[in-house]
């Protein structure tokens, strides 16, 4: 078996607290890694991390994110995959990654998962229903619901999930400058 990795985050900002008012925890931001260190990552959101207005597909960089962010927290973990998932499911990453100027964040979509109501836009989405609907196609189906209606709740309560790490960003950039990385 292989693995794959999701990293819940709670980044700082407006935005985020209205969403986290919302589903009512912490985390309230999804990226999927292939290595535990989410060195290579993808994720529906901030183009830029310092303005949240302009979003879509982007690959993740972490030591990025903890500059823009010192105080965001992540919480790490694996859920398990075939070698063949995993190697498709990064074939498809890493295209969407070469047309990602065509993947947009889903706003319209937002009032419908209040509502309860599937929506789906083309190549729009959250940063929770783009990697429920990766995994979904790929034949790893953890909801019992409409990839559209996921949120990060979902992703925090899933409960066939190995916690790697929980603490800050930055411990995990400083922790690598050393080689090392505590685990949960």
């Amino acid at each position: 078996m292989e693995k794959l990795y999701i990293g819940l985050v709670d980044t700082p900002g407006l935005f985020a607290a209205i969403i986290r008012r919302v589903i009512k925890q912490n985390y309230i931001h999804v990226v999927l890694g292939l290595d535990e260190r989410l060195d290579e990552c993808y994720s529906v959101g901030r183009r830029f991390p310092s303005i949240p207005l302009i979003a879509g597909f982007e690959r993740e960089e972490k030591h990025k994110v903890a500059r823009a962010f010192p105080t965001a927290r992540y919480m790490i973990y694996s859920i398990e995959c075939t070698k063949a998932q995993k190697d498709a499911i990064r074939r498809e990453l890493e295209e969407c990654y070469r047309s990602r100027y065509r993947y947009h964040y889903c706003v319209l979509g937002l009032p419908f998962i209040l509502l309860n109501k599937e929506f789906y836009q083309e190549r729009h989405y959250t940063c929770s229903s783009f990697i429920a609907r990766i995994l979904e196609r790929h034949g790893i189906k953890l909801f019992s619901k409409h990839f559209s209606l996921v949120t990060p709740k979902d992703f925090y309560e899933l409960e066939q999930k190995e916690i790697l790490y929980e603490g800050r960003l930055t411990e995990i950039c400083e922790e690598e400058s050393y080689g090392v990385f505590k685990t949960a």
